[in-house]
């Protein structure tokens, strides 16, 4: 079997890749047992070096790697600098932090013979989405290498020429040769591999629909797991907001990445004593950005990253419609090449609707209104989902016990808009997920937290 990869600014052919047999992903899963015996007796100090390495690779060669997530899932360039310094970011924290994070503790009241300490688990199966397609690796593989651990990656098929430079990033900061490794694979959720005995634990990012699986899978044999799923993050505008920085943020939230991410803006849930103010901010502020070519470094939007995905994204917005939504812009598919759509708004979206019930991967941004606070809460907390949230208030300690306490979210932000940072732990509740990523909590998911007594 082949892949072939596809230009989303021009649905042309990038490049074909052979997939991996089922022999090539046993002997690659051999390859990381084998390395891991080796690398868990590293020592930290060892491990960090090597991060910081693999941070200096990322940083000097910042423009091919970026380079190549635009032309294979049309992320404007200027975005995807911008991710691959991320990740240089997220391994120097690792490089940094890792050993104090990692290091032996002694809770109080235990017994002073008695401590606790973290040793790796074995193979970290990453299975991974297209979207951040070199962030999301190094947030999850910088901790669990930190850790001990050694780790296989099977990417988005749409991304396999990413897959393979992250691979090669490791060799060229002097990683042992099957400490990380990138499998060829097709867009199937690797079912054997997931059961492999050879396979310690499973992190998943990606539907919620696939994680399903993938949970009912590791289940089987109790494989320990991560989950960062779907979302269908609520935004709350509030009557006393400053609603020039709440469309801003809106707007910004809802087209970065092209309007793909887990943690976007997509429903705006506004108190309808200033609904029509914001939305004349927000069409305003969504028909500025500039779509286009996503190698030019003025482009804010460029194109879906498949076919498909666009396929759908449409059709979401005219059932949404047909079901008596409003557009406010966009709402079409337009003439010539490439996988593009425009900013678009809905307002009248209610339940029932794709744009409410939904989540939308794509810029468009759904309006919702609500009578008052309480009203706000309630819609915002009315969805399977849980994985970021923000509130727009005047008053800090209104917008601060809003998030603190009544939105169902991992992830809570007042006046700005969702997004990670390597020391704060990254996941949801409900059907988001469970788990989480970065920091010291999501480098200890994959460890043995281990009860030590020596008397």
């Amino acid at each position: 079997m082949a892949i072939n990869t596809l230009n989303p600014a021009t649905g042309e052919k990038l490049r074909r890749y052979r997939e991996h047999t089922p022999r090539q992903c046993e002997l690659a899963v051999a390859r990381a047992q084998k390395a891991f015996t080796d690398w868990r007796r590293t020592s930290m100090a060892h491990r960090s070096a090597r991060l910081r390495a693999l941070a200096r690779e990322l940083h000097r060669h910042r423009a091919e790697y970026a380079a190549l997530a635009t032309a294979e899932m049309g992320k404007p360039v200027t975005q995807a600098l911008a991710e691959v310094e991320k990740s240089a970011l997220g391994c120097n924290f690792y490089a940094e932090h890792g050993a104090a994070y990692l290091a032996d503790a002694h809770p109080a009241g235990a017994p002073a013979h008695r401590y606790v300490t973290y040793q790796p688990l074995g193979v970290l199966l990453a299975i991974m989405p297209w979207n951040f397609p070199f962030w999301q690796i190094y947030r999850i593989a910088a901790p669990a290498l930190m850790a001990g651990n050694t780790v296989l990656l099977k990417h988005a098929a749409n991304v396999t020429g990413c897959a393979l430079l992250i691979e090669k990033s490791f060799q060229r900061a002097g990683f042992p040769r099957g400490v990380f490794q990138s499998l060829v694979l097709g867009p199937a959720p690797a079912s054997a591999l997931v059961q492999h005995p050879g396979i310690a634990a499973v992190t998943f990012t990606g539907s919620t629909a696939t994680g399903q699986k993938i949970a009912t899978l590791a289940g089987t044999t109790m494989k320990k797991c991560v989950f960062e799923l779907g979302g269908s993050d609520p935004y709350l505008v509030l009557a006393d907001a400053d609603l020039a920085l709440a469309a801003e943020m809106c707007a910004a939230a809802r087209l970065y990445n092209n309007g793909q991410s887990c943690v976007a803006a997509k429903r705006l849930i506004v108190v309808e004593s200033v609904r029509a103010k914001f939305e004349t901010l927000l069409v305003r502020r969504l028909a500025a950005r500039c779509s286009g070519d996503p190698r030019a470094a003025t482009t804010d939007l460029g194109p879906l990253s498949r076919a498909d995905l666009r396929d759908r994204l449409h059709a979401q917005v005219k059932a949404s419609v047909r079901r008596g939504a409003k557009l406010l812009l966009g709402g079409y598919v337009p003439a010539g090449p490439g996988f593009y759509y425009p900013p678009t708004a809905l307002t009248g979206v209610r339940p029932g609707m794709p744009a409410y019930d939904e989540e939308v991967f794509g810029p468009v941004a759904a309006v919702i209104s609500a009578k008052n606070e309480a009203d706000a809460i309630r819609l915002a907390n009315d969805t399977p989902y849980g994985l970021g949230a923000a509130v727009f208030t005047r008053d800090r300690e209104r917008g601060e016990r809003i998030a603190r306490e009544q939105l169902d979210c991992g992830n809570a932000f007042v006046n700005e808009f969702v997004r990670s940072h390597p020391a704060l732990p990254f996941g949801g509740v409900k059907q988001s997920g469970h788990g989480r990523e970065l920091g010291a909590w999501g480098l200890r998911e994959f460890v043995n937290t281990k009860t030590v007594s020596v008397s």
